[in-house]
């Protein structure tokens, strides 16, 4: 699979032939191993679903023209105002991009979504305080990741609770294994700290130098379809971000409170009431290729189950490390990180690792809250770094609008150094200490 993946196959593609492939290589024929593709799919299916649901909430905000208003608000002022020093305002940017990088996760769910619409209107801002833009990718990844991993609402809730912790408890279920809720932040506090870490180096050592580009106008990239928004519909949309948050929280359910936010949305007049179709495919479409892999990732990881070689695998890798923990540590983390960079998305990479780590974690003497701890960051490695990534892909398109950000050398090799390097470091000592 990994092979598959670094060879640019398409990941579903990927998945499927080498759990068919790992499926008869171990005995099982041909419908024995699809049989156990299939009955797992149900799974992923739930999560994907969930992400469906959320990309249709992220368009219609879209189309609100709330995030293109609040951009060109940031650049009015910066424009404006000539009491500010560069510094002030170069801090205030960051300050406000990682404030957003943290409600498009956990409080407003749409994920990259807002980056193509607010960062480029404020590349000639950028120009002018001569930013090095490879800082501002830093600064997206490492936020965007940082609060997933951390906080449990949003796709924090996806993440911590509905695909490691169900996993955790699912695969560990015969070993006696069972972790509660609040033991999945405290697992994730330390790997998340080395992505924070990551980040200040980056804004404080590796991109704290100015850096000039090419003069371009101002862009403005507002959507044909964002409207003006009149002030009823302005407070129906703020209305609805909030409704949406409260009902994810009651409900503990991402699905039902994006479904509430987008119905209000409708309600309020954003987008005619005809063209409800055209939003919920839109978002639909921008979804769609996370939540096949995620429904995918569930059967590949039931046929490794199927095929009755994890136990097996399990003894011989333990016997092989012995008692040396830490080189088990290292190792797990490393092996995560190829597994996620090769399609790039953490939530894809938990129900794959999970029936192997898991077992093998336990077999090794790591505590609950560490072998949690090791299995997350495992995951997570790579999601923000990755060529394939959402999260690189998003900074590449709103930092590349004027075509002056390339997206390997300016955005996956920044944030793969600067997340994944601190993760590795303070993940591999919580799994010594926890």
């Amino acid at each position: 699979m990994i092979t598959l993946c670094l060879l640019r196959l398409p990941v579903t593609i990927a998945l499927i032939a080498s759990a068919l492939i790992g499926g008869l290589h171990s005995g099982l024929d041909t419908h024995q191993a699809i049989a156990a593709l299939n009955d797992n799919l149900l799974i992923g299916a739930q999560v994907g679903m969930t992400y469906i649901m959320i990309g249709a909430f992220a368009v219609a905000l879209a189309r609100s023209g709330i995030l293109d208003l609040f951009a060109m608000k940031v650049t009015h002022m910066m424009g404006s105002s000539e009491t500010h020093t560069h510094g002030r305002v170069k801090w205030f940017l960051y300050g406000v991009f990682m404030l957003c990088s943290v409600l498009s996760q956990n409080a407003v769910p749409v994920h990259i979504a807002f980056i193509p619409v607010m960062i480029p209107p404020l590349l000639g801002i950028f120009n002018r305080l001569r930013i090095d833009r490879r800082a501002v990718a830093c600064i997206l990844a490492c936020a965007i990741s940082s609060s997933y991993l951390l906080l449990p609402t949003g796709f924090g809730a996806i993440y911590l609770n509905e695909i490691l912790l169900e996993n955790v408890n699912k695969v560990g279920a015969d070993q006696g294994l069972n972790v509660t809720a609040s033991m999945v932040p405290q697992a994730m506090f330390l790997p998340v700290m080395g992505i924070i870490t990551g980040m200040l180096v980056a804004l404080f050592v590796t991109y704290r130098k100015p850096r000039d580009y090419k003069a371009t106008p101002d862009i403005h990239p507002t959507p044909p379809q964002a409207r003006r928004l009149s002030m009823p519909q302005l407070v129906m949309t703020i209305l609805a971000i909030g409704v949406a948050l409260v009902c994810q929280i009651y409900f503990d359910s991402l699905l039902v409170g994006s479904m509430i936010g987008f119905m209000l949305l409708a309600f309020a007049g954003i987008f005619r009431w005809d063209e409800q179709d055209d939003v919920f495919t839109q978002g639909m479409r921008m979804m769609v290729q996370i939540s096949v892999i995620i429904t995918i990732a569930s059967g590949f990881a039931g046929v490794l189950e199927a095929t009755g070689e994890i136990q097996p695998l399990v003894s011989a890798a333990a016997s092989w490390i012995g008692d040396n923990r830490p080189l088990a540590a290292a190792l797990m983390l490393l092996v995560g990180l190829f597994i996620t960079i090769g399609f790039g998305d953490s939530f894809a990479s938990v129900p794959i690792l999970a029936p192997i780590y898991i077992p093998l974690a336990l077999t090794l003497g790591f505590s609950p809250m560490a072998t949690v701890a090791l299995l997350g960051a495992s995951a997570a490695l790579g999601d923000a770094g990755s060529p394939a990534s959402t999260i690189t892909l998003g900074a590449t398109s709103g930092l590349n609008a004027d075509g002056q950000h390339d997206h390997v050398r300016d955005s996956v090799i920044p944030t793969f150094m600067h997340a994944n390097f601190g993760m590795i470091v303070f993940a591999w000592v919580a799994a010594m200490i926890l």
